[in-house]
């Protein structure tokens, strides 16, 4: 077996045992990713088959939530799993960590839902997310340090980079997965069952990759350290506990991986979320459209790695840090022209105006989902929000509920918390004047067939007189006549509506159902769009590709396992991880859809001050001789 002794500079090309550790290391930290992106990805369905005793918006609260706990245990995993990797050994520590990460996966594949376990599914559910977090925050440092342990001096940018490209590429598969499962199966099967295949999938990768990493041996900057007697004996007390190691870990943490976090999650997920959420761009499209970006930027995590070992590491990240600041708003701006241009020219003739009460508008963090916003401001601006409609705020009388101005139409808000039994139904009443306010003054709104039971068709008449409808019209023309049963059941009608009756006409009214804003999809400029998306990947391609390197030669190798993993995952776990419910919070606070993005433009000038003045650049250095 051929491996580069520590402190060489090469000269020469990749080995055969060098590419095989690359290819190991990169392929089970692909799949792990891979594991991870799929529960986000697939929220909704998860949210339906294990919290389903609960209404849909509260199951969607759930699933998110459990969805943030991976998150947020990320940097505990680092703690624990890097002590293990530097007092057992990397190799062994990322064998249990992609095994843990794997079966996770693969349970949640196929593990009943609520309706046949009760409330023992959801919490085994959230157990198995919490395991998965736990392990991906001990797999990434060790493939890390175990990459950079294997590499030559003078190429452990490139050779590194690789293990960059896996987020990405993990991302990438588990669209490409679900894709394909989707149209394999039909969405109606996906919805019931289908959602399910993607994660059974994974113990296939599960168990190629656990056979790969089986035949590696463990690396020799460790296997050096061990031999000289200098690991330490209690690497968490070592790395932390000591000024001069935490200061390295503190650095790395404000000085890199803040900021490398938010340009990742704002290219790579908030970009994905500003185009479905914000921009309304059919969910499809956007995994599409994602995916080609993806393709097309992911070759330049090795670009990059490469360029820092011939440049350095700082100069590298750092560029990236300055072009995200300086171009995210025009960029973002371009993406809503390029995307829904109809909404563009909207929010550029049109803007809302919010007139409250002192002290009724809050600000909006939400960022698992769970806290509720009643007051009558903010029921305004989260549904303005929501819709992607720019508005003021003004102080009106003490009071007073919020209302809205929209052109020449006023419509009036209302306290959730005191509404009561009426709350149903004045939402019903602000969301529809709302919504079709919003759509006589230009905004790109369409509304759904609305499938109405006889018994209900003369008050949804009186409550749509927009519509012109006349009722003796429409039950002269088709109609569906469905069992009162089903017509319960899908909440279309109520017990006391039927009036004992087993069947009742349905009429299918089309335009006259829910508004939902939406994007032309022979409006959307795919060629611009894509562009743009591929533009803030290469900038995630910058700050990302060269940081392992740059992590994993700051630390001494008796704690680089430990040291390097916890800044990485509190940055990207924390601040990164924060970034949606962050962004949104700060966009409803303002009115516009592109306030948020000061979020990552201010960690991101964080990182880069801080950066240039106290973080100095590593290439070249000798891992053994760190101490």
């Amino acid at each position: 077996m051929v491996t580069t002794s520590v402190g060489e500079t090469s000269g020469r090309g990749m080995t055969r045992e060098e590419k095989k550790v690359i290819f190991a290391s990169s392929l089970g930290t692909v799949f792990e990713w891979y594991d991870f992106y799929l529960y986000g990805s697939l929220a909704v369905f998860i949210g339906a088959a294990f919290f389903s005793d609960y209404p849909e918006a509260a199951r969607n609260i759930f699933a998110l939530l459990a969805f943030a706990a991976g998150f947020l245990v990320r940097p505990f995993g680092a703690l624990v799993f890097g002590r293990i990797g530097d007092l057992v050994g990397r190799k062994y520590t990322f064998l249990v960590t992609i095994t843990i990460m794997g079966l996770s996966t693969f349970l949640v594949g196929v593990l009943p839902g609520s309706a046949s376990w009760g409330i023992i599914a959801p919490v085994i559910l959230i157990a198995l997310r919490l395991l998965q977090g736990l392990a991906l925050g001990g797999e990434y440092g060790g493939a890390a340090t175990y990459v950079a342990e294997h590499a030559p001096n003078d190429r452990r940018g490139y050779y590194t980079s690789w293990i960059q490209t896996t987020a990405t590429l993990g991302l990438f598969l588990s669209l490409i997965v679900i894709l394909v499962v989707q149209n394999w199966v039909g969405k109606d099967a996906f919805a019931s069952w289908g959602w399910r295949v993607p994660f059974i999938v994974s113990f296939i990768l599960l168990g190629i990759s656990v056979w790969i990493r089986l035949s590696l041996s463990e690396s020799p900057a460790f296997q050096r350290m061990k031999e000289e007697g200098k690991g330490s004996k209690a690497p968490l007390s070592e790395a932390f506990g000591q000024w001069k190691n935490a200061k390295i870990a503190l650095l790395a943490l404000l000085g890199l991986t803040a900021g490398q976090a938010v340009v990742w999650y704002a290219g790579q997920f908030y970009s994905l979320f500003f185009l479905q959420n914000v921009l309304k761009v059919d969910g499809q499209s956007v995994n599409i459209m994602i995916a080609i970006a993806l393709l097309i930027g992911s070759g330049f995590f090795v670009v990059f790695g490469w360029l820092s070992d011939k440049i350095g590491r700082k100069p590298i990240i750092m560029a990236g840090f300055v072009l995200a600041i300086l171009t995210y708003f025009p960029l973002f701006n371009a993406l809503t022209y390029a995307a829904n241009p109809a909404l563009a020219r909207a929010q550029q003739t049109i803007r809302a105006t919010v007139t409250a009460a002192p002290g009724d508008c809050t600000f909006q963090f939400n960022p698992v989902g769970t806290a509720k916003f009643n007051n009558s401001c903010d029921i305004a601006t989260s549904f303005l929000s929501r819709s992607s409609v720019p508005y003021v705020i003004v102080q009106g009388p003490a009071g007073q509920p919020a209302t809205v101005k929209v052109g020449d139409t006023t419509v009036t808000s209302f306290n959730a918390a005191t509404a009561g039994a009426d709350a149903a139904a004045k939402t019903a009443a602000f969301t529809h004047d709302l919504n079709l306010a919003l759509q006589k003054a230009g905004f790109p709104l369409a509304r759904d067939p609305a499938k109405v039971p006889d018994a209900k068709l003369d008050g949804f008449i009186a409550a749509n007189p927009e519509l012109g409808l006349n009722a003796a019209t429409i039950r002269a023309g088709e109609k569906t006549v469905t069992p009162v049963a089903d017509l319960i059941k899908a909440k279309l009608l109520t017990a006391e509506q039927a009036a004992g009756a087993t069947e009742m006409p349905v009429y299918s009214i089309p335009n006259a159902g829910a508004f939902k804003m939406v994007a032309d999809p022979n409006a959307v400029n795919w060629p611009l769009t894509i562009a743009i998306l591929t533009i803030l990947v290469i900038y995630v391609t910058m700050v990302y590709g060269p940081i392992a390197a740059i992590l994993v030669e700051m630390f001494p190798t008796r704690i680089r396992y430990t040291g390097m993993s916890l800044p990485y995952h509190i940055g990207n776990g924390w601040f990164g991880g924060l970034l949606p419910a962050t962004v949104f919070a700060m966009s409803a606070a303002k009115g516009d859809i592109y306030y948020g993005l000061w979020y990552p433009i201010a960690v991101a000038a964080m990182s880069l001050v801080i950066g240039l003045i106290f973080v100095r650049d590593t290439k070249g250095v000798d891992l053994h001789a760190i101490e």
